[in-house]
């Protein structure tokens, strides 16, 4: 049976109750501002205006994503793939949703809020110690920030060596793209790829 609405939801699944509804925030307190500095990584989904969708994976040096105040926090466009599919979006619609991972910790940080391109020079001079400075900074302001539980990264055993993979068991992307792309070129090797991506981060 196909799910048609949020009734049908509620017949299968209890109503959130307690500090699950509580913990929602409206501005980043200390525990959310300790949590950014110490994230190396995150995921920012965003949709465009015709309704396409895109997640991107964002890194830098923990506390890569600065905070401003308690309700702004900006972070640096690195240096890509110049597709642009999260820059395009925040353009056209202006709102993003993001997730923070700190290795070892299983719990994670939802932080959703309006955004903007922006090129100040002020804000730019924040990451001006890159070795590649933005040209851009993406500023996203608050509207909710909450710490997800630990189930999901506990279920997937993220920070163990469970389910870790031998490089060599899964094929390059250079081959992987190759075969995609129906390609007569021979492909990159990772050795390759990696010594050209380490001039672009």
């Amino acid at each position: 049976m196909k799910i048609e609405n949020v009734n049908q939801l509620r017949e299968l699944y209890e109503n959130p109750k307690g500090r699950t509804l509580k913990k929602e925030l409206a501005a980043l307190d200390k525990h959310c501002k300790h949590f950014l500095s110490l994230s190396p990584f995150m995921v920012i989904s965003s949709f465009s205006s015709n309704g396409e969708m895109d997640a991107s994976p964002r890194g830098g040096l923990p506390g890569f994503a600065k905070i401003l105040n308690d309700q702004q926090i900006i972070i640096p466009d690195a240096k890509g793939n110049n597709r642009l599919d999260s820059l395009r979006n925040i353009v056209e619609t202006g709102q993003v949703g993001t997730l923070f991972l700190i290795p070892g910790i299983d719990e994670t940080l939802r932080l959703n809020g309006s955004a903007e391109i922006r090129t100040d020079q002020h804000y730019l001079d924040l990451f001006s110690e890159e070795k590649n400075p933005p040209k851009t900074c993406i500023l996203i302001n608050v509207t909710t920030v909450f710490l997800h539980c630990a189930k999901a990264l506990m279920r997937s055993d993220l920070w163990k060596d469970t389910y870790k993979v031998d490089p060599k068991d899964l094929p390059t992307m250079g081959q992987m793209l190759k075969d995609q792309l129906q390609s007569d070129t021979p492909p990159e090797s990772r050795e390759e790829m990696i010594k050209r991506y380490q001039n672009d981060l």
